[in-house]
Order: C-alpha cells, then structure tokens, then sequence
C-alpha cells in the first residue's frame, strides 16, 4: 500500500476522532520524563518525546490481571475472565518498543496461545513513529537490529517538520486511517525526497555500539559461561529486579491465588516477576536453582542475548537500554557484553 502524508493540524483532528470510538494511549509528559498513559485530548500526546519511562508492553500485558476465578466448596466452580473487547490505538510506538510487542506476539500468541493477551493484541491498533537521533547515550538499537523494523506495526509515521509520512503497513492500518480522516493525501516526490533524507540522518546519528555482529552474540556468550566477570559484575548487583521490570522484552511472571473474606472465593492473579529477585527460581523442596547473583545475573544476559533467540528466532534484547538507565549499580549490558567479548 503506498505512504500517505497528513499534515500535523490535521493529525491532531485524526487523533480527536479516535479518542470518540477507541481507548487511545500514547506518549505524554510526567514532570521531566514521559511515560504510555491513555489520553483525553491531542494535546496531552508528546509525539516529541525522546523515550519512556516503561514501554507500551503494559497495554498488551498489564503488571496485574486476573485470569480466573472459583468458588470452593462441595464442586469447584471455575468462571473465567472475560476476554478484553475494548478497541484501542496505540500511538507513537518507537521501533525498538516495537520490536519488543512483536516479540511477545510470538512467546504469547504463536504455538501456546494466550487467550487473554490474543484477544488485547487483537483488538489495539499500533501506529509506530520514527527515531531520527539517539534518544541518549544508554540505547544500542542499531546494534540489536530494532531501529528500523516494521514488524508489528498498523501503520508507521516519521517526522518531516510540518507533517508526518505515514505508511500503511497493514489493511487494519489503512482502515483506521481512512475511518478517522480524510486529509491523508498520496505522498508525492518531495515527500519521498524528504523521507529519504531522514533515513540518510539516521545514518549519520546512529553509531554501533558493539565491537562485532549481533549475530555473534549467542556463541560469544557461550563461550563466556564460566568466565569470571559474572561473579566480579554480579558483586555490584543489588538484585533488585528494576532491570526486568523496565525491560519491553520481559514476560516472566508469578501466579497467586488471593482468597477473598468468605473464604470461598478464590481470585487467580498473575503478575509481573523478576528473575534477578533471590527467591524467583526457588521451588517447593527448598531448592534454589539461582541462588547466587552471578548466576541469576548472567541468566539474564544469557536470557537476552541466546535463549530468545533460539526459542523465537528474535532477539531478546531490543537495545533501548531502559535496563541501564535504572540500574543503581550502574551495570551496563552493552559493557558486559564488550567485556565478554575481550575476555573469551
């Protein structure tokens, strides 16, 4: 389908008219930092905004939800969740955020479907906008392969001043476009001309930060299984678990049963979970498969860097480097996986 261009008094308008049908997120101003929340009106979107503090992961799968419910008594009665329905458009979601849904499109909704999570993807439209510099010194998503990744995506939006070029990715896509607007024109040659010189900025912006092909990676870390560094890095670490919870790509979580006061009802929650917390890889014996911070440290490099990998073919890690801005112990993962490099 070919790219159209709408100018950005006229996105405002598009915006307004998804807000009277759909539940619509996008990036919005927290003080000095922005964070995903659903908006009210266009002029809450800060399409501007460098990176967030999570990314929209948490609209695909929430940190909390219930998947079922049941009642105790003479016969279990087991009353399932009801699947979400609401429509939603998901705005200005970066290429490496990008990467990281479509990641979870294939770990949640592939070969062990996820009802729940199915029927929120199906029902959220992704409309993608593109990074023209760096948005600090911690990303590294030229080297992780996310930048320019189209993968996921309903339609997908860059910048060019005045307007945005809008490409149609997906019939989905094009039907939301064409239902809230009318303004979108066909892109002509100076849009293309103009589109084409944002991509040439790209490349002189983005600069590698690894000093070999991520395609390396897994037999790098392979060969690195027993090195030192893991205890000498993890001898910083505080095993706090910031690390994964701001991480796109994380989908581990635990399962809780909350009894309610009649003692009868029985509400079965899944949350968020850490596999950098101490008691995450315990299980009923007592035993404690990770108990020690260098393992459960190099579990998660190994986690991003291979393990994904070979069991979805996408990389684990999309370069955002959210991880390293929150670490307090200041850990890097692209200076581990340097360090590994020249330490095999």
């Amino acid at each position: 389908m070919l790219p159209r261009v709408l100018d950005k008094r006229s996105f405002r308008s598009c915006v307004q008219a998804l807000l009277a049908g759909h539940s619509v997120v996008g990036p919005m101003a927290k003080g000095d930092k922005f964070v995903f929340d659903e908006i009210a009106s266009p002029d809450e979107l800060r399409m501007d905004y460098p990176i967030s503090l999570l990314g929209p992961r948490k609209y695909f799968f929430p940190q909390s939800e219930a998947v079922l419910r049941y009642k105790m008594g003479d016969g279990i009665a087991i009353e399932p969740t009801a699947l979400p329905t609401q429509p939603r458009v998901v705005l200005g979601v970066h290429p490496c955020d990008m990467a990281a849904v479509y990641l979870l499109d294939a770990v949640f909704a592939k070969d062990q479907v996820d009802p729940v999570y199915k029927a929120r993807r199906a029902n959220a439209v992704a409309v993608g906008l593109d990074c023209k510099k760096p948005c600090d010194d911690y990303q590294f998503c030229l080297d992780m392969g996310s930048l320019s990744r189209r993968e996921g995506y309903d339609l997908f939006l860059t910048d060019l001043g005045d307007r945005y070029f809008v490409e149609i990715v997906t019939e989905r896509g094009k039907a939301l476009l064409d239902g809230a607007t009318r303004d979108a024109r066909p892109a002509a040659s100076d849009d293309f001309a103009a589109r084409q010189e944002i991509e040439e900025q790209k490349a002189r912006n983005f600069r590698h930060k690894l000093p070999f092909d991520v395609k390396y990676l897994p037999e790098i870390l392979d060969e690195s299984y027993d090195s030192l560094i893991w205890e000498a890095i993890a001898r910083r670490c505080f095993a706090c678990g910031s690390c994964n919870i701001t991480c796109p790509t994380c989908y581990c979580f635990d399962v809780q049963d909350e009894i309610a006061l009649d003692l009868k009802t029985v509400t079965r929650t899944r949350r968020w979970d850490s596999c950098q917390l101490h008691e995450f890889a315990k299980v009923a014996t007592g035993e404690n498969f990770r108990e020690r911070r260098s393992d459960r440290l190099r579990h998660r490099m190994f986690r991003k860097g291979k393990y994904i990998l070979e069991d979805y073919g996408r990389m684990g890690c999309v370069g955002c480097g959210r991880c390293d801005r929150v670490c307090v112990a200041k850990i890097s993962g692209v200076e581990t996986y340097n360090q590994i490099a020249g330490n095999r």
